[in-house]
Formats: structure tokens, sequence, C-alpha cells
């Protein structure tokens, strides 16, 4: 008998499903073991990434449609959250959403999924405008930081965020002919498809960065210099720099994320030093004018793109991210010139790895002091704080496609 098509990208989605939730990977390494054509993959992906998004939403239309709660971790939760997900987000029609449901309990409570299923379906799914956060998270991001950046979270998960592209000038980002630009060398792009065929990929005159997190390279020296990219990898930031003409090189501890990084420094033709080293123990070959340390984080500020982050960064995984983020800020004043600067950063909306991190730096290491940045510096309605430093919140710029949530500093040492 025949498989019930597109059956395969639903399994695999459960797959990935579990994976998030139960063993705690990342979609993209949930995703590569994938053995399926590559638009069924990317379906896969797709349902996977529509459940995480509304999974409070979710759950919340399931238990009002059964007797007794279904466990978190059961069968038939996740083939329901799969169905219902793909009827809110995806807009696929119940007919297929039943077929394809059904035969991932094969040997299960099927009657009883075919049961949820109908019931909610013939009601009309009704789901917030923007999806209920984890209430762990909504409270956290709620004290942190008020009501109405958590309002805005809630918003931004709704809604896949638009395609930014940076270019190694601003004369090549004004001269391409798609998108809007909100900063020197950028442009944005809604509805971008598939980002190899847009103008000027296999040329390399771009490559793809959130518009916040190219923030924290725009903050380093004007004046081309000797410049490390502590934890380099995926590699934008140290694209930034290399097109700025500065002298690179780029650390990562991991020889496959430099690898795909050296694919990128061939597509666009910029010259970079690549050394596989773990920052905590490599033992620099020269003093620099500037480092750039953007650290490994919690992700927290990507759920617009990663939503599976919200529910992988629990607090123990924020304080492991802090006390690691504290020992790599440590080791790099011994790597810097008298007088340099040190730039740091993370993709995380946690006061924890940002605010704090750098307070506390500062208190150890009374020789460095904050440079606040200049509004040219900056993309237009992106401003510093009070304190000095760069706070990007989910809110910023919403009328034109919003900003990943990011945390940028920038240290000068007091010679």
């Amino acid at each position: 008998m025949a498989e019930v098509e597109g059956l395969g990208a639903r399994r695999a989605a459960l797959n990935m499903l579990d994976a998030v939730l139960r063993r705690g990977q990342t979609l993209d390494s949930a995703a590569q073991g994938t053995k399926l054509p590559p638009q069924d993959a990317a379906l896969a992906v797709a349902i996977a990434g529509e459940t995480l998004r509304r999974l409070p939403d979710l759950d919340a239309l399931i238990d009002s449609a059964t007797r007794q709660p279904l466990p978190d971790d059961s069968k038939a939760r996740m083939v329901l959250r799969l169905a219902l997900a793909q009827k809110a987000g995806l807009g696929t029609p119940d007919h297929a959403l039943v077929a394809t449901a059904l035969p991932l309990v094969a040997g299960g409570p099927r009657r009883l999924v075919h049961g949820v299923l109908g019931t909610l379906l013939r009601r009309g799914l009704s789901l917030p405008d923007a999806p209920t956060l984890p209430p762990e998270v909504q409270e956290r991001w709620r004290e942190a930081w008020g009501e109405e950046v958590m309002l805005a979270a809630r918003g931004a998960i709704g809604h896949r965020p638009p395609l930014d592209l940076s270019f190694a000038s601003d004369e090549q980002a004004q001269a391409y002919p798609l998108g809007t630009s909100l900063a020197l060398r950028h442009r944005r792009i809604e509805d971008a498809g598939n980002v190899t065929e847009l103008p000027g990929f296999g040329s390399g005159a771009w490559w793809v960065q959130d518009l916040a997190a190219s923030i924290p390279a725009r903050l380093m020296p004007a004046e081309p210099g000797n410049v490390v990219d502590l934890c380099a990898a995926p590699g934008g930031k140290t694209m930034q720099l290399a097109a700025a003409g500065h002298r690179v090189t780029a650390l990562d501890r991991s020889k496959s994320r430099l690898a795909r990084l050296a694919d990128n420094l061939a597509r666009t033709g910029l010259g970079v030093e690549l050394e596989v080293a773990d920052a905590l123990e490599w033992e620099a070959p020269r003093k620099f004018d500037a480092i750039l340390l953007d650290a490994p984080c919690s992700a927290t500020g990507t759920f617009r793109r990663h939503p599976e982050v919200l529910y992988r960064a629990r607090p123990p995984v924020i304080a492991d991210s802090a006390a690691l983020q504290a020992r790599l800020l440590d080791r790099a004043p011994a790597m810097l010139k008298p007088g340099g600067m040190l730039v740091y950063s993370v993709c995380s909306l946690e006061r924890q790895e940002g605010e704090e991190t750098v307070a506390a730096f500062l208190e150890r290491n009374p020789a460095f002091r904050l440079e606040p940045p200049q509004p040219s510096e900056l993309p237009a309605g992106v401003t510093p704080s009070t304190e000095g430093w760069v706070r990007v919140l989910p809110g910023m710029l919403e009328s034109a496609g919003g900003l990943d949530g990011f945390f940028a500093a920038r240290l000068v040492h007091k010679a």
C-alpha cells in the first residue's frame, strides 16, 4: 500500500519536535539527519517550527477537547500539536491534516487523535494573533523588560522575520535591486524565497546577517588594524571586519563551522586568517588593536528564527553561559594592545548574559571603560542605553520587520 503523500515530511517533523523538546537539540541539528527530498525536508522544518512558535496555545486547544490532560511527551499530544500547527500557521487543508496525522499513531491511540482533531476542526481553531510564550519565559522577560516588550516578543514570534543582507560597501547595498536599506551596507527583503537564487549570491556581493547581529562589528575601530574575532563562526561579523579593511584573525573551536566560514569567504572574495582553537586556551601570537568577542550564549534573542531556544534556554543554561562569557572576557585583555578596544556581544535577551556580565567585568577590570556608540554607527531607531551599551529589544523597528534581540558593549583600555 502506497504511503500517504506528505507523510514522510510529517514523520520527520515529529522526530524533530521530539529531539528539541525531549533531547534539547536545536531545530537545525535535529533536521540534519533527515533523508528527504529538499522540498519535503523544508516542509518538515516549517511544520516543526510553526509548532514550536505556538506550543502553549496549541496545548490549550488540545486540553480543551480531552477529558483528561494528555502527558506532555505523549505521541498523541505531539501528533495533535503538529496537525493543529499546520492548520493555524500553514493553512493545510483539513483532509490532509487527518490523512497525515493518523498514520503517525498507528498501533497507538488512533481513535483518540482522530476524535480530538475532528472536534477541534469542527469547532474552528481560535488562536491568539500574538502567540503565548512559555510561561517561565513570558514572566522572565516581563520582569526584565516590562509588559510592552514582552507583548512585542509575543507579536514577533508569530511571524517569520524578513531576510537581512550585509554588503561589503554601501555603494553595493544602495545599488541592490531588491528590498530596502535600514543602515549602511544593509538591505532587507520580505519573502525572499531561495537565498541562493537572489541577485548577487554567486558573485559574493553580500551575505545573510540579521541587522542586529551586524551591530557589534559596526562598533569596532573605523581605522583598519590587526583584529581578532574570538568566536567567529558562522562568520558574518568576520566578513564585516574584513570588508572594512581590517587584518582579521578568525578563531573558532569548531573545525566544521570554520569550514563553512571559509566557503563564504571564498564566495565573497574576502581574505581572513582562520584558526581552529578554543579562545580559552589559545595563545595569541601577537597583541591586537581590537578584539570582537561575540560570545556563545543562550541565543534567546534569536527566538523569531529559532523558536526552540525558548524551550532549550532554561535558567541553568543561561547561568552556565554567563559563567563561560565571564571566563572569555577575562582572557581577552591579555591579547589586547594598551589603549585597544574590546567589543563584547551576545544574541541574548537575558540581563545575566549582557548587562550583568559587562558590569561585573568592569568591576574586575578597572583599566577598561565603556565607550558609547555614535548615532552614525547604529541603525536608525537603535540608540545606546544611558549606561553606554546597546540593548536591542523586541518592538524596536517593529514597523520595518523588527530585529533579533541583542546586546553589545564597546570597552576601551585606558592606556
